[in-house]
């Protein structure tokens, strides 16, 4: 894959409806679903995690975590998706996007700062939207260096706690999009508590709505939608 990789937080709502169809239904459209979904999968640099948000936010149910080379391929899986089985009773309720690109603050980024994509996934996802002030933009390059040099540290001190950021200023509304991957929601807390006391909060204009996401199969979180899971 290039370095520069579009990265997207794609949320979708299930219409509460299809849980009175029959269970014949629901099961052959999940079957279906995960067909078409696991089909865009398996397309050439193009990766793709599920994650349930059932019952934790009122916005969506299933999370699908999504990176490609080309943004065509997020646009023509989450078509075919949503055209197919349970999909066509899904809606879009959040998407976020960016671009994986080299930081101007960092030359190697550490392997808590490396693709959220590579190795076991962990747990919990943790995504939002981060917007920054004006006056961040037109300080010094060095001095926005040492503001975030103290940011980092203190993530460094969590290394249970995986980081990715993607650059989204020219392509979405927020400037970034932020995520954590961690088994450790208590440590994740307290490391975003100690951020909350640095220098860099000062330029945060937007860092919500925030998305806590349990990683799991896709059939498993379609059969907790569907009331099938065992």
């Amino acid at each position: 894959m290039a370095d520069e990789r579009f990265v997207q937080a794609l949320l979708l709502r299930l219409d509460p409806a299809w849980r009175r169809r029959s269970y014949a239904e629901r099961c052959s459209e999940i079957e279906t679903f995960a067909a078409t979904v696991g089909a865009g999968a398996g397309r050439e640099q193009f990766m793709q995690e599920a994650y349930s948000t059932i019952g934790l936010r009122s916005e969506g149910d299933l999370l699908l975590w999504r990176m490609a080379d080309r943004i065509e391929d997020l646009e023509e899986t989450a078509a075919a998706a949503l055209g197919t089985g349970v999909g066509r009773w899904m809606s879009v309720s959040l998407s976020l996007i960016g671009l994986t690109r080299q930081s101007q603050y960092v030359r190697r980024p550490s392997a808590q700062e490396q693709s959220l994509f590579a190795g076991e996934r962990s747990r919990y996802l943790v995504v939002y939207p981060f917007v920054k002030n004006v006056d961040w933009y037109l300080a010094p390059l060095e001095e926005r260096k040492q503001v975030m040099a103290g940011h980092m540290k203190v993530g460094h001190r969590y290394p249970q706690v995986r980081q990715l950021l993607a650059y989204s200023f020219g392509l979405d509304d927020q400037e970034y999009v932020v995520a954590y991957e961690t088994d450790d929601l208590v440590a994740f807390q307290d490391l975003v508590r100690e951020l909350r006391e640095t220098e860099a909060r000062r330029s945060t204009v937007r860092d919500t709505p925030i998305i806590t996401a349990v990683h799991r199969p896709l059939p498993e979180v379609l059969g907790l939608l569907a009331g099938t899971a065992p």
